[in-house]
């Protein structure tokens, strides 16, 4: 909505349209006569908003996609937030939005006034260099209106992990350890390292999946075991799925994946 705004500010009518409504659209169509990414873009957006208008005509759509599978059909499902903005975010999503409103900022004097925004010698280029940031972000998964948890997903804790972890390891995600972690005698430390990052991937992999929300945590809650043992420091959790709400804790030491000379 905010690159809306600054690419309609001050916009030519003769750029716009005198009778179209949708001005971004009228702009990007413009654009697109002698900018081929804008053209591409024009294209990928007239292919959603066809794809779109077969989904509402369609009677009982979203009761035929289920009954197909979502394997069968690749129609996105948009939400009116999305349709929108939709010709700004296709641009954002196919990484070119930077490069349309750098094409703009060079040729402004075609659709802009010379007080607009995009025209000014220093807020115009500021906005295309401030777009390269977003425009170079993977969108795998959009947050919608009704998501249920801010955290990122188990897959996207262990991809963290070994993006920034001193040694790459190479096993699937899948392959997880047993739970039952027992203590080990090693004179190397690549092996103890390993080991650390083994753990810590199964730890994260617990506490946050799909199929069950992370409701709330809080870390350095103190369970003692036996009467005998002091108490240990860990992390608690409460997790919300389709029909049950399940407490977890895990201790400290596990969590970190620094077992040390414990059992």
């Amino acid at each position: 909505g905010v690159v809306e705004a600054c690419l309609l500010h001050m916009l030519k009518r003769r750029a716009a349209g005198f009778l179209r409504t949708d001005k971004v659209a009228a702009l990007f169509t413009k654009v697109g006569k002698t900018c081929a990414i804008a053209g591409d873009v024009c294209k990928k957006v007239q292919e959603l908003q066809q794809q779109v208008e077969s989904r509402k005509n369609q009677p009982n759509g979203q009761e035929a996609l289920k009954r197909q599978g979502s394997t069968t059909s690749k129609t996105p499902v948009l939400t009116p937030q999305a349709i929108k903005h939709i010709w700004v975010r296709t641009a954002l999503i196919e990484k070119v939005l930077d490069k349309i409103v750098q094409y703009i900022v060079d040729n402004c004097s075609k659709y802009y006034e010379k007080e607009a925004l995009l025209a000014d010698p220093v807020c115009g280029p500021i906005l295309a260099s401030l777009l390269v940031g977003p425009c170079a972000l993977e969108y795998t998964k959009l947050k919608t209106a009704d998501h249920y948890w801010t955290d990122p997903s188990a897959d996207e804790l262990v991809q963290r992990h070994r993006i920034h972890g001193a040694h790459g390891r190479q096993d699937s995600p899948s392959k997880r350890p047993a739970l039952g972690i027992r203590k080990r005698h090693s004179s190397g430390s690549t092996s103890e390292d390993r080991f650390a990052a083994s753990a810590r991937e199964y730890v994260e992999s617990l506490h946050q999946n799909s199929r069950t929300h992370l409701l709330y945590g809080k870390n350095n809650v103190l369970v003692q075991p036996k009467d005998d043992l002091e108490a240990i420091p860990g992390y608690l959790s409460l997790h919300q799925s389709a029909d049950s709400l399940t407490l977890k804790w895990t201790p400290n030491q596990l969590m970190n994946g620094t077992l040390g000379d414990s059992e």
